[in-house]
């Protein structure tokens, strides 16, 4: 059975980059009926905060991504958070102390940053020259029980090969003589990652670890780990990095790179969730516009790309508006909510309110591809900034006045609200009656129902205005005769 997790360090808000990686497990899993592992890894004692973990788990929800087993639901593998499993990390790093496959390291911070400025000075990488990997193992031990301070540091096995297969990239292989001694355990006995992910991810039943590429150069490493307890490894695919459109690593000055940023600036959850997926991956038929269970169905990790992918936020842009005009009206009226409410708009939260907000949001994302966006426009239809210039422009005209002031004589005796029929058939009659047609009959009346010389077409945005006006909006949304009314005044 398939099992693989996405483990997450809560040191701040959640990268796209993570989260695709998160994203392509979960896709992984649920293709293949298997399970998906949330675990917290937090040994970053200094770092680490519950709240970047709460609102870790809460944006991964938000765009979609459920897990079998995890801190917030628990799981028979339990517990899900590394700072609560430390006890298990020091039996296997005992184990290892006793099996000469581990030693203890006294070397202070000071001594192996002189090893590192000597080495980098004769124009060697700065490694561990193994001062403590020979030192006996009962004198170590006296000197612990001293006092003394020691990390625990894993004995590399030397002159060999490591060998793997990775499911993106083929086969890899390393010299053992390239690794140095890692250190396992930290002088304070926090474990380090090599070491808690290796002994996390067999005591998990972990058998398939999905990670970025920038993980490449700890396989090779925590490979020998499993080997040294008896362990065998998962497998290995190893995802290529997100780049922005510089080709450089997707960061903040590229635009927005958290979840909650994407959130906050007005995109949808399944256009961001559709949009990862295909960050490296297409399914076969080359559609992109893909709902959830699209996506489950159709990922094949076989066929993740290994070279970099490329951050596109105008393509993300544009599958958001993609999106928006899939939802039915209520629900994106649902959605818009929050974001309308912040430009100072009220309503009355029932059906038909959030169906017109639907509606008028779908016309909307004709001209703006994001929910901020498209709520700041929504002040279209609720105030109107007639300039001077465009006044006088239509009172100055004699058949522009003329058309106004008769589209205003037909619509005033009429119920509201007006149906858009009616004012064709309106339009239809001024222009017997007066022989003006084409801009000369619509201009006109664009500018005195709008403000502006273009715009939403005429037979989306008056059924749109008359509807709105008849809801429990505030500030109210104006009708045509509000409007034509204030212009002619």
């Amino acid at each position: 059975m398939i099992r693989v997790r996405f483990a997450p360090s809560p040191t701040g808000f959640v990268h796209v980059g993570n989260v695709r990686t998160a994203l392509f497990n979960f896709l992984y899993s649920k293709k293949g009926n298997g399970t998906f592992v949330l675990r917290i890894e937090d040994t970053d004692v200094e770092r680490s905060k519950r709240d970047y973990e709460i609102n870790l788990i809460n944006d991964l929800k938000w765009i979609g991504i459920e897990w079998d087993e995890g801190p917030d639901i628990g799981g028979k593998f339990g517990p899900y958070r590394q700072s609560e499993r430390v006890e298990v990390y020091r039996k296997y790093a005992e184990r290892l102390i006793a099996e000469d496959k581990a030693y203890y390291c006294f070397c202070s911070k000071e001594e192996l940053e002189k090893q590192k400025e000597g080495a980098m000075k004769q124009g060697n990488s700065p490694v561990y020259v193994d001062k403590c990997r020979n030192l006996d193992i009962e004198e170590s031990k006296i000197r612990i029980k001293k006092g003394e301070k020691a990390a625990v540091r894993f004995k590399i096995q030397r002159n060999i090969y490591i060998e793997f297969k990775d499911m993106i990239r083929g086969n890899v292989k390393i010299d053992s003589n390239l690794l140095i001694d890692p250190v396992i355990v930290r002088s304070n006995g926090i474990p380090a990652y090599n070491f808690s992910v290796v002994i996390d991810d067999s005591l998990m039943k972990i058998n398939l670890v999905i990670r970025g590429e920038d993980h490449l150069s700890n396989t090779s490493l925590q490979i020998l780990i499993y080997k040294a307890i008896g362990i065998k490894p998962p497998e290995f695919a190893h995802l290529s990095m997100v780049m922005g459109p510089d080709n450089t690593k997707l960061s903040k000055r590229h635009g927005s790179t958290s979840i909650f940023q994407f959130r906050e600036n007005g995109y949808l959850q399944q256009a961001l969730f559709n949009y990862l997926a295909l960050l490296g991956w297409s399914p076969d038929n080359g559609k992109e516009i893909l709902l959830k269970h699209e996506l489950i169905s159709a990922f094949d990790l076989n066929k993740v790309s290994k070279s970099s992918a490329i951050f596109d936020y105008k393509k993300l842009q544009w599958m958001n508006r993609e999106h928006i005009r899939l939802m039915n009206d209520e629900e994106l009226g649902n959605v818009m909510t929050s974001f309308l409410e912040k430009r100072g708009i009220k309503f009355n939260h029932e059906i038909e309110t959030f169906k017109w907000i639907g509606q008028a949001s779908k016309v909307l994302s004709n001209y703006k591809h994001l929910l901020t966006e498209i709520s700041e426009d929504f002040k279209e239809f609720i105030s109107i900034d007639y300039s001077k210039e465009l006044i006088k422009k239509i009172k100055d005209s004699e058949t522009s006045i003329k058309v106004v002031s008769m589209f205003f004589e037909e619509i005033s005796v009429l119920d509201s609200p007006i149906e858009f029929s009616k004012v064709a058939e309106i339009l239809k009659k001024i222009q017997v009656q007066t022989k003006i047609k084409g801009k000369e009959l619509y201009h006109p009346l664009r500018i005195a129902l709008t403000g502006k010389e273009s715009g939403i077409e005429f037979k989306e945005y008056i059924p749109i205005i008359e509807r709105g006006s008849t809801l429990n909006i505030e500030p109210c949304v104006k009708n045509m005769k509000y409007r034509l009314m204030a212009f002619l005044k």
